[in-house]
């Protein structure tokens, strides 16, 4: 423990931000760095309680007290030596996880929660600058290799720990460049990209093999993956968004949230964007959908100069604090404003979308939207709703992005090819014990197999299949497990 009054002396702080006029006008990350003297200050508020209930409330397992202690004694190699021990990719995680160990955190009961994820973010960052990450090349190699489909995060954490165990991978990407929703899905405010490359590169030192362009059931052959490996993991992600089948949905200015994204990301690449150009410039512009995807609409709409921000969310405002509902230290669904909805939304609770309303010229030019009521359930029943008489309303919109999560993994092409078993919600059916598939040298991870979930889910599933996969391989392991991953390091 850093000190034991620091939870008494200091109060959580945040690094400071841009202002919003001047991060508008770019795309570059807004949130500055930590002075080292607030770092010292925020790793000292850590209680390195008896029973950690932060290490149960991130996914990866983090050690959390460990390395906050290591900070706050300015031990910056140990302080990564800790964190780089559970996870694979602290840059992705400190700058775009939702922190669910910040709410397991037992300063929270009834002081702000230790600032977990910068203090994570500041780690990872003085490690690289220092010169602690280098190329973690294997020992040996096993003669077994492993074909790894999508560069995700959860394909980027089983390329990696496969690698580490001494098989040889390859990783098969069908856009042009790895990262998947790191690179293509998340805007570069919250992550740039050079973040993503400098990860890629470290993992091509390493020994990982990349082949981009390469549609696994297109023009990519899974028989010779098949053939040619001994093991074949499926990290494709839940691709298929969840559509709003309503009167107008084909109209010019309706478009899925990701269509629009994975543009702006290309321009900030550089890159030729060979569809038709979704600008939200001059437009009034109304998001769909509540989440973060929806929130990185409203902030790409901004920047591209929309003249209006509105985003709708079905479901009622939720609470800003914990209600009897959600007792520490289970995640809440409270209130969340993001540095999106800070720079200027619009945003609206319990309203549905009733149809796409149309110019002569086939062209969005409004919605008509109606106002909820939802019914507190009784136990053990589903909340639901009735429509509000006499709200029903015709509001200005050019264009309108379709943020309401994805169904499923793509299961033309690949899927169907491999005629692997899905599950009841069409994800692919693989055992949370074993990753495997209903075909056994096949595994899957990440969002392709539990759905739509956290970037740092994925890590988790991506670190726990490459385990199993190496188990498949060679009888035993010497990956690390969940539970056991820091004491295995040292």
């Amino acid at each position: 423990m850093g000190k034991p009054t620091g939870f008494i002396e200091f109060t959580r702080e945040l690094p400071l931000k841009r202002p919003v006029k001047e991060r508008l006008n770019d795309y570059q990350e807004f949130v500055l760095k930590f002075p080292e003297e607030k770092l010292n200050q925020q790793s000292a508020r850590c209680m390195n309680c008896g029973v950690p209930f932060c290490h149960s409330g991130c996914p990866l397992g983090n050690i959390i007290p460990e390395f906050n202690d290591a900070v706050y004694r300015k031990s910056w190699q140990e302080a990564y030596e800790i964190l780089s021990a559970t996870n694979n990719f602290p840059e992705f995680t400190g700058r775009i996880c939702p922190a669910p160990c910040e709410t397991a955190c037992v300063l929270g009961i009834n002081q702000p929660a230790v600032t977990i994820e910068e203090i994570e973010k500041h780690i990872i960052e003085i490690a690289f600058e220092k010169g602690f990450v280098k190329a973690r090349n294997p020992n040996m190699r096993t003669g077994k290799k492993v074909a790894v489909i999508g560069s995700g995060p959860a394909g980027l954490a089983v390329a990696a720990q496969l690698n580490y165990a001494g098989h040889t991978v390859t990783v098969f990407e069908r856009d042009d460049a790895p990262g998947g929703l790191l690179r293509y899905g998340i805007p570069d405010f919250k992550l740039e990209k050079w973040v993503v490359e400098r990860r890629v590169a470290l993992m091509q030192e390493e020994g990982v093999t990349f082949k981009c362009n390469a549609n696994v059931g297109v023009n990519v052959s899974i028989n010779d993956l098949l053939r040619e490996s001994q093991a074949v993991v499926l990290a494709g992600g839940s691709t298929i968004p969840r559509n709003l089948a309503i009167p107008g949905r084909d109209l010019k200015g309706v478009y899925y949230a990701m269509e629009f994204l994975k543009q702006q990301n290309k321009r900030v690449s550089k890159k030729e964007v060979v569809e038709e150009n979704i600008f939200a410039t001059a437009k009034n512009v109304v998001v769909i959908g509540g989440g973060d995807t929806g929130s990185d609409c409203v902030g790409t709409a901004n920047r591209q100069g929309a003249v209006s921000v509105t985003q709708f969310e079905l479901m009622p405002k939720p609470p800003e604090n914990r209600s009897i509902q959600m007792p520490w230290p289970s995640y809440p669904i409270t209130l969340k404003t993001t540095s999106s909805h800070e720079e200027g939304a619009n945003r609206h609770w319990a309203i549905a979308t009733k149809a796409f309303i149309g110019d002569e010229n086939g062209e969005l030019r409004a919605l008509k939207v109606i106002d909820l009521e939802w019914n507190t359930p009784e136990a053990g029943e589903p909340a639901s709703f009735v429509e509000k008489e006499g709200t029903e309303r015709e509001i200005p919109c050019e264009l309108a992005l379709l943020a309401m999560g994805f169904v499923h993994p793509q299961q033309e092409g690949l899927v169907k090819q491999l005629d692997v078993d899905l599950d009841e919600r069409g994800n692919i059916k693989a055992t949370e014990q074993r990753f495997q598939t209903s075909i056994p040298k096949i595994f899957a991870a990440g969002d392709m197999r539990r759905g739509q979930s956290l970037v740092v889910w994925a890590i988790s599933e991506g670190r726990e299949c490459a385990r199993n996969v190496d188990e498949y391989l060679m009888g035993n392991s010497v990956l690390e497990s969940k539970d056991k991953s820091y004491l295995m390091s040292i």
